[in-house]
C-alpha cells in the first residue's frame, strides 16, 4: 500500500473541515489538488471513505475509524514538534537532573536558582524518583545528572561526593530535651520516637544503633519520608532523628534541631552517566550544586549550634 503522508495529511484535513474548499484553505492549495490527493487515497485503501451528499463530503465509518488511527499518529508528530520549539526557545540547552524526593525539595532549589542566576535562558527538567528507579534512570542514561545517597556507583556512571553530613534530632517545641545542645542515645530512653519506614535504610541503622546503647524507645508511630516524620515531631507527637536537609528545610518555631553525640553518616553524591554525552551545561550546574551543598553545611553548623 503506497500510502504517503501527505494522503494522510489531506484526508486529516478534509475530516477537519467536512469540505474540499476548506481543506484547500488549511493546506494552502487548490481544490483540484485535494480532489485528485482524496481520490488516489480511496484507490490506494481500497476503501470509499466519504460519500458526496449535496456538494459536500460525508464521511463513512471507515473513515471514522481512520481518523482515530491518524490522530494518533499526529499526537505524535505534534510531540516532536513542541520539542523542537522547546530546544529553540532555550537556545543554550536543557539539562535533565534526577534525585530522590527528598532532595528535590532541600538541596535543588538553591542550586536552581544560583544555576538560573547565570544562565536564564536555560532549561532545567527535575524528577524525583525513588529507589531503584532512579539508578535504573542513571544506568540507562536517559539524564544528564543524578542526585543519590547510596556510596557505590550505579553501572555505567561516575560518581563524585557532593555532601557529607551527619543525621540529626528534631525535636517539638518546649521539649525538655531542648536544654541540652548535644544529644546522646540514652536521652531517648523512654520517649516517643517517630520511626521510617522498617525497609528504610536509615531506620535499620538507627534501630542497630539503639539496640547497641541498650536504648529502648516508645516506638508508636512511622513514617514513610523525613518530610512527614518532622510533620509529626511538630505535632508534639515524638522524637525523631532525621537527614540534616530535611531538618534544615523544616526547621522553625514549632521545630528544633540538635546534634547527636554519635555519628550517623549521611551521603549526597553526583551520579554523572558515563555513556551519554556530557551536556555544555552541566559544568555550571555542578558548580552551582557544590555552592548549595556549601551553603547548607554552613547553615547546618549556625542551626546546630543554636
Amino acid at each position: 500500500m503506497n500510502l504517503t503522508h501527505r494522503h494522510v495529511e489531506v484526508f486529516r484535513a478534509l475530516m477537519l473541515t467536512g469540505s474540499v474548499t476548506r481543506a484547500a484553505e488549511l493546506l494552502h492549495t487548490s481544490q483540484p489538488t485535494v480532489s485528485r490527493e482524496l481520490a488516489r487515497l480511496e484507490q490506494v485503501t481500497q476503501m470509499r471513505l466519504f460519500d458526496r451528499v449535496r456538494g459536500r463530503l460525508q464521511p463513512t465509518a471507515r473513515a471514522f475509524a481512520l481518523r482515530e488511527e491518524v490522530e494518533r499518529s499526529w499526537v505524535g508528530l505534534e510531540h516532536i514538534a513542541a520539542a523542537a520549539a522547546s530546544l529553540r526557545h532555550f537556545a543554550q540547552g536543557r539539562l535533565s537532573v534526577v534525585c530522590l524526593p527528598a532532595l528535590a525539595h532541600t538541596l535543588l532549589p538553591e542550586a536552581v536558582r544560583r544555576f538560573m542566576s547565570g544562565h536564564a535562558q536555560a532549561s532545567v527538567a527535575i524528577t524525583p524518583l525513588d529507589s531503584p528507579l532512579l539508578e535504573a534512570r542513571l544506568t540507562e542514561q536517559r539524564c544528564d545528572l543524578g542526585l543519590i545517597e547510596q556510596r557505590d556507583a550505579p553501572p555505567g556512571t561516575t560518581l563524585l561526593p557532593l555532601l557529607q553530613a551527619d543525621e540529626v534530632a528534631v525535636l517539638p517545641a518546649g521539649h525538655p530535651l531542648l536544654a541540652k545542645r548535644l544529644l546522646r542515645p540514652q536521652d531517648f530512653a523512654g520517649q516517643p520516637f517517630i520511626s521510617l519506614a522498617p525497609d528504610d535504610a536509615y531506620r535499620q541503622q538507627l534501630d542497630a544503633l539503639f539496640v547497641q546503647h541498650r536504648v529502648e524507645r516508645v516506638q508508636a508511630l512511622e513514617a514513610g519520608s523525613a518530610a512527614a516524620v518532622c510533620a509529626l515531631v511538630r505535632q508534639g507527637l515524638g522524637l525523631a532523628i532525621v537527614n540534616p536537609l530535611t531538618a534544615l528545610e523544616l526547621a522553625g518555631e514549632t521545630l528544633h534541631v540538635r546534634p547527636m553525640s554519635v555519628r550517623i553518616p549521611f551521603h549526597v553524591g553526583l551520579a554523572c552517566p558515563e555513556l551519554r554525552p556530557p551536556s555544555p551545561l552541566r559544568e555550571a550546574f555542578v558548580t552551582a550544586l557544590r555552592e548549595a551543598a556549601s551553603a547548607v553545611r554552613t547553615r547546618l553548623k549556625r542551626n546546630t549550634a543554636a
